[in-house]
């Protein structure tokens, strides 16, 4: 199976920010709306990984404190003037980082949400590694994202249409048996949850607690 690498995703996502938001937001809106409602219920200091133009940060209470992290700049530079246009004074920081690098202490998050973004890193099990270890005992990860077909003719579709869904940066086959294997490996995490979203149960909101 082939895979992706940083620079590809770099490079697609900034082809994408100049209208991702027309693009994508009424398409993900459900998933990202979710995953903030979850988030709120936590409350606390939130860790959003793949921050994006920063949709998501409307959304969150005033009273959650954000941190943004996202590795394409050009991004984020829309989700600063996001930031800035709205008055936004939840949002601790935004920075340019990689998802399976980042640049926080240990357990410094009362949840991490990571939207659309597990099928789009080049490490997916040692991305979430790095989420659990920012994450305070009793946090939670909070993951939105697609969850590729185990048969049937959308799984024939989806391996057909990977190598074009590389170059644009993601894994349209991504299988549910990663994240489970991924589980089993790391004692510290228990699934809590796992909540078929539109359009068509193709999107999953998936939680796990660490322990």
């Amino acid at each position: 199976m082939g895979d992706i690498d940083r620079d590809r995703v770099e490079k697609a996502y900034e082809r994408w920010a100049p209208v991702y938001d027309l693009v994508f937001g009424k398409v993900f809106d459900q998933g990202r709306q979710s995953t903030i409602a979850e988030a709120d219920r936590i409350g606390g200091r939130i860790l959003d990984v793949g921050v994006g133009t920063g949709l998501s940060l409307l959304d969150y209470s005033p009273s959650t404190r954000i941190c943004g992290v996202d590795i394409s700049e050009p991004m984020l530079r829309k989700a600063q003037a996001r930031v800035r246009a709205k008055k936004l004074g939840n949002v601790e920081t935004l920075a340019v980082m990689d998802a399976k690098n980042l640049a926080f202490k240990d357990a410094s998050f009362d949840a991490v949400v990571a939207q659309y973004v597990i099928t789009a890193v080049p490490d997916p099990e040692a991305t979430l590694d790095d989420f659990v270890r920012v994450l305070k005992p009793d946090g939670e990860l909070i993951l939105v994202n697609h969850i590729g077909a185990e048969n049937g003719p959308r799984r024939t579709f989806e391996l057909a249409f990977a190598p074009l869904a590389r170059r644009l940066g993601w894994r349209p086959e991504f299988p549910w048996e990663r994240l489970v294997n991924w589980a089993a490996r790391n004692d510290g995490v228990t699934l809590v949850e796992r909540r078929a979203m539109p359009p068509m149960g193709h999107i999953s909101l998936i939680r796990y607690r660490k322990s």
